[in-house]
C-alpha cells in the first residue's frame, strides 16, 4: 500500500501560483514608438514562441510536482509480518572431548558415536526454537564461542554439524564452558538466560572449576540444564572374547546434578538417542517457545524516484536553455546580417 510519511508537504503545491499572483510582475522594457509592419511569417515565429512557453511551463510544473512528492516521503507498506517476542537467550554448550567419539549410541538402526547422535537430536531442537536467540559453545581443553547469540537458527545448526572431535583437545573443561556462557549473557540482564550443557565426562581441564562457574551463574541469574550422555552398557570384542563394560563410568553425575539444581535447572541422563530426544522435548516444555504476538509492516522508501525525476528534468532543462541561447544568438546574428545586406 502506498503511503506518504509527510503528506502535509502537498500543501506546498499551489505555492508557485500564489507567488505568481501576489508578487508584482517585473516592468517590461519599453517598445519602439514606431512599429513597422512585417510579412506574415512573423506570425509563425509568434506561434512557435507560444508553443515553447507552454512546453517550458509544463516541464516546470512536472519538476515541481516531483519535488513536492519527494518531500512528502512516499513509501510502500508491505504485508504485515509476524516477529517473535524477544526475551529468551539460550546458549548450547557441547562437549568435543575425546570420549565423545565412543561408538555406544544407536541412531536409525546403526551404531554411531556420541557426537553424531548429539548433532542429529540437537538439530531438531534448534529448528523448533523459533523466537529464541541461540548461541553455540564448543569445549574440550578449553571453551570457545562457535556461534554468538543470534536468531539465525540455520547458521547455528550448520556450525554444530561442522564440529569435529579433538578440534581443541581431548580433555573436558566444563567450568570454562559455563563461565564463557555466563559472560556472553552478561549484557542481557533483562532476558531469560538459559544454558544447556551436554557432556559425557567430568571436569579435567580449564581455568576455572565447575564450582566457581556455578557461583558465577547463580550471581548472574543463568539457569543451567545439564545433560549426561553415554550408554550404561557396551559390549567390546577382545582376544579373549566379548565382555560388557560401562563406557560412562567417568561421567560425574553428582557435579552435573548440583550445577543444575543450584541454578534452577535440571539434570538429565541420555543413554540413547530416544532419551536425548525426549530430554529436548521436555526442555521445550520447561522453557516454552515464545509466541509470535507482535507484527510489523516492512517499509520501502520511494522518495528517490520522484527526486531523481526532478533532478534529471532540471538538468535537461538547463542544458536545453544553454543550447537554445547559443544557437538562438547565432541565428539572430545571421538574420541581422541578411537584413543589412537587403537594405544595402
Amino acid at each position: 500500500m502506498l503511503d506518504f510519511n509527510w503528506w502535509w508537504a502537498f500543501l506546498a503545491l499551489p505555492l508557485p501560483l500564489i507567488v505568481r499572483f501576489l508578487v508584482p510582475k517585473a516592468s517590461e522594457p519599453s517598445l519602439a514608438a514606431l512599429r513597422v509592419p512585417r510579412l506574415r511569417p512573423e506570425q509563425h515565429n509568434e506561434d512557435r514562441t507560444v508553443r515553447k512557453s507552454k512546453v517550458a511551463l509544463a516541464t516546470a510544473t512536472l519538476i515541481w510536482l516531483a519535488l513536492v512528492t519527494a518531500a512528502a516521503q512516499p513509501q510502500w507498506l508491505g504485508e504485515p509480518v509476524s516477529i517473535p517476542n524477544e526475551g529468551r537467550e539460550m546458549m548450547l554448550a557441547v562437549d568435543l572431548s575425546g570420549s565423545m567419539k565412543i561408538d555406544d549410541m544407536q541412531l536409525n538402526g546403526r551404531q554411531v558415536n556420541r557426537l553424531t547422535m548429539t548433532k542429529s537430536v540437537v538439530y531438531d531442537f534448534i529448528q523448533r526454537r523459533v523466537g529464541d536467540r541461540l548461541g553455540l559453545i564448543l569445549f574440550a581443553d578449553t571453551a570457545y564461542v562457535q556461534a554468538p547469540l543470534t536468531y539465525d537458527r540455520e547458521t547455528v545448526s550448520t556450525l554444530l554439524s561442522e564440529a569435529v572431535i579433538g578440534l581443541v583437545g581431548e580433555q573436558t573443561a566444563i567450568g570454562d564452558a559455563i563461565g564463557l556462557a555466563v559472560k556472553r549473557f552478561d549484557a542481557k540482564d533483562e532476558s531469560n538466560n538459559v544454558l544447556i550443557l551436554l557432556t559425557d565426562g567430568q571436569n579435567t581441564a580449564g581455568n576455572i572449576t565447575p564450582e566457581q562457574a556455578k557461583e558465577l551463574a547463580i550471581k548472574k541469574g543463568v539457569k543451567i540444564y545439564t545433560i549426561g550422555v553415554g550408554a550404561d552398557k557396551m559390549l567390546i570384542q577382545s582376544f579373549f572374547g566379548s565382555r560388557q563394560i560401562n563406557p560412562s563410568q567417568e561421567l560425574d553425575e553428582t557435579m552435573l546434578s548440583d550445577i543444575a539444581s543450584s541454578t534452577g535447572g535440571q539434570y538429565f541422563r541420555a543413554r540413547n538417542a530416544e532419551e536425548l530426544n525426549s530430554i529436548y522435548q521436555q526442555l521445550d516444555t520447561l522453557e516454552p517457545i515464545e509466541g509470535e504476538t507482535r507484527k510489523m509492516r516492512p517499509l520501502t522508501a520511494l522518495f528517490y524516484y520522484p527526486l531523481a525525476f526532478a533532478l534529471l528534468g532540471s538538468v535537461l532543462w538547463i542544458v536545453g536553455a544553454f543550447f537554445k541561447s547559443l544557437f538562438g544568438g547565432m541565428s539572430l546574428k545571421s538574420t541581422d546580417k541578411e537584413s543589412v545586406e537587403k537594405q544595402a
